[in-house]
């Protein structure tokens, strides 16, 4: 069973700190003059984009300009989503970032307009603002009174909770007061363990029970304490206050929860379906009464889409109409094609953007890396993934990258650390890079193969090799 526990254990560590692609950024890597840092946040050279991204965050954050829509174009491998990544860690979390492939909109159940306003609505948040009566104080005593029955009757456990009655001392710097308890809030402060020595704050509407931390004077009551133990100063004043309580939530989640039955329960199960344009409507209605009353305001935030060129020519109609609202979220789109023919037509565009949508767009183009960018991007990589690497295995490794490609060497990490592993070594040396880079073929090397072993495959033909049989035969 020991064993079984340990298993399970290893398992949910490995889900939790699992490395993806772009777990390295934490942001742009900008000073407060919006100069780009040469390497700093996880972010490496770039320097032209990554200033233009950062006017760009100074944008959203300003939220005053609605409908804005900014081009990520360059060659694969070059940082486009991780820029959008460093947008989307540099804005926090109160700011909506959401982020969506072009190709999930032809793969979901729901039309392609329709997937698009979600993800519009998703990029939108609304802080709503409401004032709460809450009590807040450090507990001086708490005394249960348990009834007779309780034990000996039979009676149920519920019914024996909602028999309990008790006091609940609380003061402050400036006043004491004992409340009657009932039921209810009874195992309420059972289940948050409050005990004497506590600062808790009630929500006398819901009345929830938030444990604050142990009180400074009650520090001295014990020996030891939990690691999570915070002390804090005991409250001053009134033990009754009125405080401003803020939620934020996206305009999507309140269209899911108003047009569902359990629309509550929808967004967790994400079978949201399709929401009636009426219910959206009148959501907008009382968001914007919500705002003229001061109770909420908009928080404009992000829609990233990537590999935009799969979008069609529907989907750009929908956009440029979209963006013209004026409660529209800042779009940025990424694309690694040149000019190619546009989804749904036989027009050739730059980026297979319509010419009109193009327009619309602040245009940021990433350039190939540098070999002293691939080795610093190297560097933090084999930092992120825990790898050891000697100096020469690392400059034999920044060679392959500038031969092949990024994606390719940082691929090559991992497997060089396993093949470490497996000869029992601590350090990746120049042998291990050279096993896996034998193992695995990059684009070009397994293009060559295929050219040369073209004839053993099934329903394959080199271009030019069927014209030339049939002239042979004529």
């Amino acid at each position: 069973m020991a064993e079984l526990k340990r298993l399970s254990e290893s398992r949910d560590l490995t889900r939790i700190e699992r490395i993806g692609a772009h777990s390295h950024i934490r942001g742009l890597g900008l000073d407060s003059s919006l100069e780009a840092r040469d390497a700093s946040e996880g972010m490496v050279g770039q320097l032209p984009a990554r200033r233009a991204a950062g006017l760009i965050l100074q944008l959203i954050r300003q939220g005053k300009i609605a409908g804005r829509a900014v081009l990520l174009a360059g060659q694969p491998g070059t940082g486009k989503t991780a820029l959008a990544m460093g947008i989307a860690k540099s804005l926090g979390a109160e700011t909506p970032f959401a982020s969506v492939a072009a190709s999930e909109l032809f793969s979901l159940d729901l039309s392609k307009t329709e997937a698009l306003t979600q993800a519009f609505r998703r990029a939108i948040g609304v802080r709503i603002k409401e004032e709460a009566e809450i009590i807040e104080g450090e507990v001086v005593e708490i005394s249960i009174d348990r009834p007779v029955s309780a034990g000996g009757s039979g009676a149920p456990s519920g019914a024996a909770a909602a028999g309990k009655t008790g006091r609940l001392t609380l003061k402050t710097t400036d006043m004491e007061t004992v409340y009657e308890l009932g039921g209810k809030m009874i195992e309420a402060l059972g289940k948050e363990k409050v005990q004497s020595g506590d600062v808790i704050a009630l929500d006398k509407a819901s009345g929830k029970v938030t444990k604050l931390g142990r009180s400074i004077g009650r520090s001295r009551d014990y020996d030891a304490v939990g690691a999570h133990t915070k002390f804090i100063k005991c409250p001053e004043g009134e033990l009754q206050k009125r405080k401003e309580v803020v939620h934020c939530v996206t305009l999507h989640e309140i269209d899911v929860i108003n047009s569902r039955t359990q629309g509550f329960l929808a967004l967790f199960t994400g079978d949201t379906g399709e929401i009636r344009a009426e219910v959206r409507e009148q959501i907008d209605t009382k968001v914007a009464e919500w705002r003229e009353e001061g109770k909420a305001e908009i928080v404009p935030g992000v829609l990233f889409i990537d590999e935009v060129h799969m979008l069609d020519i529907e989907c750009f109609s929908f956009l440029n109409r979209a963006l013209e609202n004026d409660m529209a979220p800042i779009l940025v789109i990424a694309t690694n094609r040149g000019i190619t023919t546009i989804r749904g037509t036989n027009y050739r565009s730059p980026h297979g953007i319509p010419s009109d949508f193009l327009d619309r767009l602040l245009i940021i183009t990433t350039q190939p890396y540098t070999e002293d960018d691939i080795r610093k991007i190297l560097d933090i990589r084999c930092e992120e993934e825990d790898v050891e690497m000697s100096v020469d295995a690392k400059v034999l490794l920044t060679k392959i990258g500038t031969e092949t490609s990024l994606r390719y060497a940082i691929h090559l990490i991992t497997s060089a650390a396993l093949a470490c592993q497996k000869r029992k070594g601590k350090v990746v040396e120049m042998e291990d890079i050279s096993r896996v880079y034998q193992l695995f073929l990059d684009v070009k090397r397994s293009t060559q193969y295929l050219m040369e072993y073209q004839s053993q495959y099934m329903f394959s033909e080199v271009p030019g090799e069927a014209d030339g049989d049939d002239a042979m035969q004529s």
